[in-house]
């Protein structure tokens, strides 16, 4: 038999070799992870399908002049490649939904049936209206019933979008298909030598991320994604490797982050410049030339970009530079890299007009007349270190005056920030003054760790203490798990109510 110190030997050895093994495997699995954590379609993608341009919504206009339109949502299936039916769902139709368009100054009514197994709401993203059309999570719709929003449409011509706001299902509805373009005109814009013939030089494109398992949606969370959803191929309109043929020499892009996590570094692959015109509340001052423009979800930006006869040039989404740390960059999508969508140029193209040196005043707030600072943290343990609560008022406010918000990014991972009912003024961004892409009208804003932005909103109405909008992240996921709070617009001297129940 072996002595004591023989055998606690053997066992120290035994002990640390099972140490050594575990470690390894450990530090093997970390390193599998890290390798197969970024995506590439860079080079690979082979834009073979012409990309499906989403139709203009029906409309009927009464003797008052209200125009009317249908959304039905509802479960279909969707074939994103040939010969292979996914789970999915529309408005309208199996996946995404109508471009609905109406001008400033209409009076605007949807009426939106929910045929969907489970309750779901439309939230109007950017829009300017009372709080109990706003489609927020307190304007649910129960399957078979409907649910008729009706405003006036009181904001400039802008890129808008629609999406559900179910208080934590959001991330689920969106990813599964439910969205689509808002657009608003106005006479200022139609004035201008801008392309606007919809479909043709002026084009919606509605980006996101996909992942499919069988005839599913995969919609799960790989390891150490703190982001939300990240899929491994993007799609444009619903279209899987798209081409768009142009035939213009000037075309218009309305691009649309409608991920629930992703963010976007858009550029095109020969790296030329083009000209953003407008962000999420509408046209800028003046055209800003950039060679990059990066959208967190949920942002817009009307982009125009310069087309040469018979070439064919690749909208792309570069690497995401966002002051992330190695690891946080990796495993928040910073490292992924895409091609998105082909233009192909005409053999001969049609003329455009040269853009105009400058485009429409701004209508947002400058912040001289704010009257109230405000501060907001931004953790995914919550805002200002508190969870959504549907029954709770975080913040009430006063029609008719400006207020400074100051959203602080106090996390180690990308958070952005949605104010729903307003466009807003970035008067500062990181300490500095913004760069030109943030200068427009804004409803979003993405903030990476340890940034801060100061906003300055003007709430001119309409008072409702009874019914709260929203501000959150829009990271879906982060909203799901409670980084949202609630804000009421009342009349001056007047209370904010206790929100109605909520029965889901």
């Amino acid at each position: 038999m072996a002595s004591p110190p023989h055998r606690l030997r053997r066992i120290l050895l035994g002990a640390c070799a099972l140490v050594v093994t575990l470690i390894t495997a450990i530090s093997a699995g970390v390193a599998w992870t890290w390798v197969s954590a970024d995506v590439s379609t860079v080079g690979t993608t082979t834009f073979d399908q012409p990309l499906k341009i989403p139709p203009l919504a029906d409309s009927t206009v009464d003797a008052e002049g209200t125009r009317t339109f249908s959304l039905d949502m509802r479960a279909g299936t969707t074939e994103f490649e040939p010969g292979r039916a996914t789970e999915t769902w529309g408005f309208n139709g199996s996946y995404l939904g109508p471009t609905l368009r109406a001008a400033r100054g209409e009076r605007v009514r949807v009426q939106v049936r929910n045929q969907l197994p489970e309750p779901s709401t439309v939230h109007w993203h950017g829009m300017h209206l009372p709080a109990a059309m706003d489609g927020g999570p307190h304007q649910m719709v129960d399957p078979g019933a409907t649910w008729t929003p009706e405003w006036t449409v009181a904001q400039p011509a802008s890129t808008l979008w629609y999406h559900p706001h179910p208080h934590g299902a959001t991330e689920d509805h969106v990813r599964r298909g439910l969205a689509g373009m808002f657009l608003i005109d106005d006479a200022a814009s139609t004035e201008l030598p801008l392309p606007n013939t919809y479909g043709v030089d002026d084009i919606p494109v509605i980006v996101q991320d996909m992942r499919l398992r069988g005839n599913r949606f995969d919609g799960s969370h790989a390891i150490f994604r703190d982001i939300g959803f990240l899929g491994d191929r993007t799609m444009v309109n619903g279209t899987l490797t798209p081409y768009h043929q142009v035939g213009d020499e000037l075309v218009r892009l309305r691009l649309l982050n409608g991920s629930t996590a992703r963010i976007y570094t858009f550029a095109f692959d020969d790296a030329r410049p083009f000209a953003m015109i407008g962000s999420d509340g509408g046209l800028l001052e003046r055209p800003a030339t950039v060679d990059r423009i990066q959208l967190s979800p949920g942002e817009r930006a009307e982009v125009v970009v310069r087309v040469r006869p018979g070439e064919r040039t690749v909208l792309r989404s570069e690497k995401l530079e966002a002051g992330l740390n190695f690891w946080g960059n990796r495993f928040a999508g910073g490292d992924d890299t895409f091609d998105v969508l082909e233009l192909r140029a005409a053999a001969v193209l049609r003329p455009s007009p040269a853009l105009p040196e400058t485009l429409v005043p701004l209508s947002i707030p400058e912040g001289s007349e704010s009257v109230v600072q405000r501060r907001f943290e931004l953790t995914l343990a919550g805002i200002n270190g508190v969870r959504m609560d549907m029954s709770r008022i975080d913040t009430t406010v006063t029609r008719g005056t400006t207020e400074t918000w100051e959203v602080h990014n106090i996390d180690g991972m990308p958070h952005n920030f949605h104010i729903h009912d307003v466009q807003f003024r970035v008067l500062a961004y990181d300490g500095a003054p913004p760069p030109p892409e943030l200068t427009g009208a804004k409803d979003t804003i993405f903030l990476p760790p340890n940034t801060a932005a100061t906003l300055a909103l003007r709430f001119d109405g309409p008072a409702d203490p009874n019914t709260p909008y929203m501000y959150h992240c829009h990271l879906l996921w982060h909203e799901d798990a409670g980084m949202m709070g609630q804000f009421t617009v009342v009349e001056p001297g007047q209370q904010a109510a206790t929100p109605p129940r909520h029965g889901h």
